[in-house]
């Protein structure tokens, strides 16, 4: 512990029993509680990606616990990058917590900055979901690494998996989905990690189904799986920055190569080649300069090796860690000749506003997701990704903390589904509410021009206007949590995003709470994507109604045009 305070082990409380003043409250403590009991390292209270954390400091997490066992319906606490500043009077339709993690004025926003600012215990890496309490386990993320492996068996392999081998590494709290989305696409699944804990700790959750720590053990598994056409994931402890260069050297070409590692920064995520995480940890006390500089050498012969399996033949992406970019930085002149995923594979989804949505049963009973799954398969029969993901999900992704589900979901379907859940809840059918929420990753919610926005259309990929717009749209939508959180790379300046979470604890008052945060939090997402060309996103405004104003300045309105005419006269 970095302040001297007695730690004891964070569980999510479940049941119907109440120590908040209001289910609203209580879902956000709920929400709190259940990323410390999935995170990394919960007693330096970092959820995952070495350094993404919940709170700043054990002093201010039990300052926002008690805070929110306190807080009225009509008041709003402040916390500024996980710490808490204050309790305002707002009224009962306004936001329970609004939070700002991580940034940092254009200039000042450096690695060096950075870590100067979180010495002095000013400042937090938030993550994208882990300061924002929005984080639910690897479950969180594995749909988005299915469906990115499935656009690939559609573009390169006739739809198909079987038999083909990809190349991975990282298990941590975003890589330790990997293996699991890939036997789930049917595919054999070799995932490279340092930290053996990292590889026990899937294999315990069902993520993960063999491990060695030997290289040639590791192919002899994958090339059985791939001449029997039979799914397998294998953990190979090792060094991906060994183990690539080596596969690359004796001309193994797999069918998929990615990295997940956390290569967001090289001073704490990323074991360079000959180092265990011990060592790690001692060279970053006494000489950081150094492990920056054999972690950054570590990346560039990795990327290299990455790059000669491209040219080899094998689809290679970067799975949006920043790789790449490190790699440049370190003399790899041709990094950003890696495809990054969102654009590759996902960006037909995100221009019609379809991502990463998500909800948590905050009762604790697994029953509860059971009863949405049923609902979907029922009512959303139509939905060819959410129902075969459904499916997939009820019969092979283990709980993990509060019961969960992810699904991609767009425009209207959020605001449907969440309507008939809240009802569900108010019809007692479900064991308590339900907190909605969603990957920072979503259309209109992120601006990473090295991920997210790389490469938009209209080369607005460096424009954070949106995210902002996003946060103030959704305070305005009657959102009962709502973030801004910046860094990504150096854990600064190279990314905006925003985050939100909306509760559905049965009453009428929460049906226009989900109804209009649900519906502008994707509509400005369809919104980002149309300003920029995208001609799917202009089709699903008009199709779905949303209002949006031309560049010649005259309103799309969508059978609203009255309206506008009598504002102009």
């Amino acid at each position: 512990m970095t302040d001297g305070t007695e730690w004891t082990p964070i569980r999510a409380e479940r049941g119907s029993g109440l120590r908040c003043k209001g289910w609203r409250q209580e879902a956000l403590l709920r929400m709190l509680e259940n990323v410390l009991e999935n995170g990394e390292n919960q007693k330096e209270l970092i959820v995952y990606a070495s350094l993404g954390k919940a709170a700043r400091n054990w002093p201010a997490y039990r300052a926002i616990v008690r805070t929110l066992l306190e807080l009225e319906e009509d008041e709003t606490l402040v916390i500024q990058s996980g710490k808490p500043i204050g309790v305002f009077r707002t009224h009962a339709r306004a936001p329970l917590v609004v939070m700002a993690n991580c940034n940092l004025v254009g200039r000042w926003a450096t690695s060096e900055h950075f870590y100067d600012l979180q010495e002095k215990g000013l400042i937090i890496w938030g993550g994208l979901t882990a300061a924002a309490w929005q984080y639910i386990g690897s479950q969180g993320v594995i749909q988005g690494t299915y469906e990115i492996f499935r656009s690939i068996a559609r573009l390169r392999f006739g739809g198909d998996l079987r038999g083909r081998f990809v190349l991975t590494a990282g298990l941590g709290g975003m890589g330790g989905a990997q293996p699991l989305a890939g036997t789930l696409a049917e595919a054999a699944i070799l995932c490279v990690e340092v930290p053996e804990d990292r590889i026990d700790k899937r294999i315990r959750a069902g993520y993960l189904q063999r491990k060695t720590d030997s290289l040639e053990e590791a192919l002899d598994w994958i090339a059985e799986a791939i001449r029997a056409r039979v799914p397998l994931s294998v953990g190979l402890l090792g060094n991906a920055a060994e183990i690539y260069p080596e596969l690359a050297g004796r001309g193994v070409v797999p069918d998929i190569v990615t990295d997940q590692t956390s290569a967001h920064d090289l001073l704490y995520g990323y074991v360079p080649s000959g180092y265990t995480p011990a060592r790690a940890a001692e060279v970053r006390a006494s000489d950081p300069e150094r492990l920056q500089a054999d972690a950054g050498a570590s990346v560039a012969r990795e990327v290299e090796a990455m790059l000669a399996f491209k040219e080899a033949g094998a689809v290679v992406f970067d799975n949006g860690n920043n790789i790449r970019t490190q790699a440049l930085k370190h003399g790899v002149a041709g990094a950003f000749e890696i495809d990054i995923f969102t654009e590759a594979f996902l960006r037909p989804l995100f221009a019609r506003a379809i991502g990463p949505f998500r909800w948590i049963a905050l009762s604790g009973d697994p029953a509860d997701i059971r009863v949405i799954d049923d609902y979907i398969l029922r009512e959303f029969a139509d939905n060819e990704i959410a129902v075969n993901w459904i499916r997939l999900a009820g019969a092979h992704v283990p709980v993990e903390g509060l019961p969960a589900r992810i699904g991609w979901f767009g425009h209207g379907d959020r605001t449907r589904l969440a309507l008939a859940v809240n009802r569900l809840v108010r019809e007692g059918r479900l064991a308590g509410p339900v907190a909605f929420s969603r990957d920072h990753l979503d259309a209109g919610a992120m601006a990473h021009p090295n991920i997210m926005t790389e490469r938009m259309k209209d080369g607005s990929d460096a424009v954070a206007d949106w995210p902002l717009l996003n946060a103030m749209l959704n305070c305005s939508s009657m959102a009962d949590l709502v973030a801004i959180h910046s860094g990504g790379g150096g854990y600064a300046g190279y990314m905006t995003s925003a985050g939100v979470t909306i509760v559905a604890d049965g009453t009428i008052a929460s049906d226009e709470r989900l109804r209009t945060a649900l519906d502008n939090d994707t509509g400005i997402g369809v919104l980002r994507y149309a300003d920029a060309g995208y001609e799917a996103s202009v089709d699903e405004a008009e199709r779905k109604g949303i209002r949006r104003i031309k560049a010649d300045g005259k309103a799309d309105d969508n059978g609203r045009n009255e309206l506008a005419r009598t504002h102009e006269a």
